[in-house]
């Protein structure tokens, strides 16, 4: 069983921690246990229960009316606003909830609901990546288990695979080539994996050499295939890592190449990124790049 504070429930539902206060004292909502020193702190079922109830809130029931619902009732009635509306907030919600119980086909359908609805590239960028900020921050306060990840960022690869070779594999006049690859030791690659789809998407080569690659095999690559640009990601700090010190180093190895970086730890330490490498927060911030390069030339 995992365990929350209350300032992690506000952050996951964006209620308000004082409102959440106020939810149990007047409605009972949730039920905080304490520990040994009267620190109140909310389990699984807690997390779960407030993010339907926020879903329920967004959609004009009132606190009152949810408070005498029993949990099937809420759970039915999210169901209900989840396969009739096109809600982001409720399907990111939706999906953390399926994480939370390893429920693969509510994980499923609220997916392919996105995708029915939005088309697979805004699917991503309204669902999937707030999704993937959301996890961090669970997985940053100890609440999400390696095996929960897993299941999660499995059943999303398979969706960015299947999109991925759906694309035209011809290429379009003013196309570039880019190499995709995380450096040694960086083993998240959802991003990346939708960075390739975005580029072949756009009529891009792409060179995809994935998870943990050594420095020298980027020599190598480079050296016989000859990118336009570079396109990485740090999500976690490594032990004995520089991120300014392996940056000026791709610069210095390969003059003349675009140096596209993102990620979670990237945009933490944006102070260590020099000015000469392109750094972009978010996939839409790529798509524009992208999108501008067709007047350089």
């Amino acid at each position: 069983m995992a365990f929350y504070s209350i300032r992690n429930l506000e952050k996951l539902s964006g209620i308000k921690a004082h409102t959440i206060r106020m939810w149990e004292k007047r409605y009972s909502i949730v039920r905080p246990r304490r520990t040994g020193t009267n620190i109140r702190y909310y389990c699984d079922d807690d997390l779960k229960r407030i993010l339907n109830v926020s879903i329920l809130k967004r959609h004009g029931l009132k606190i009152s009316r949810i408070a005498e619902m029993t949990d099937d009732q809420i759970a039915g009635q999210v169901m209900h606003i989840a396969r009739t509306t096109g809600d982001h907030e409720s399907q990111i919600e939706q999906l953390i909830v399926s994480v939370i119980e390893f429920d693969e086909d509510r994980f499923e359908r609220t997916l392919s609901r996105g995708i029915m609805q939005l088309g697979f590239e805004e699917t991503v960028l309204r669902v999937i990546y707030p999704f993937f900020l959301r996890i961090g921050i669970l997985w940053q306060v100890g609440t999400v288990s390696p095996a929960q990840e897993h299941f999660a960022s499995n059943l999303i690869r398979q969706k960015l695979l299947v999109a991925i070779d759906s694309q035209d594999p011809l290429r379009k006049p003013g196309s570039r080539r880019f190499l995709l690859f995380l450096p040694e030791g960086e083993l998240h690659e959802m991003g990346l994996l939708f960075f390739h789809y975005i580029l072949k998407k756009h009529g891009h080569q792409v060179i995809y050499l994935g998870q943990s690659v050594p420095f020298s095999d980027l020599e190598e690559v480079i050296g016989k295939r000859n990118p336009y640009g570079l396109v990485t990601s740090f999500t976690t700090g490594l032990p004995d890592f520089s991120l300014k010190e392996y940056l000026g180093k791709l610069h210095a190895a390969f003059p003349g190449k675009k140096i596209f970086v993102t990620g979670l730890f990237a945009r933490e330490h944006q102070q260590e990124i020099p000015s000469f490498i392109e750094k972009f927060t978010c996939p839409a911030d790529l798509i524009s790049r992208i999108e501008a390069m067709a007047s350089e030339r």
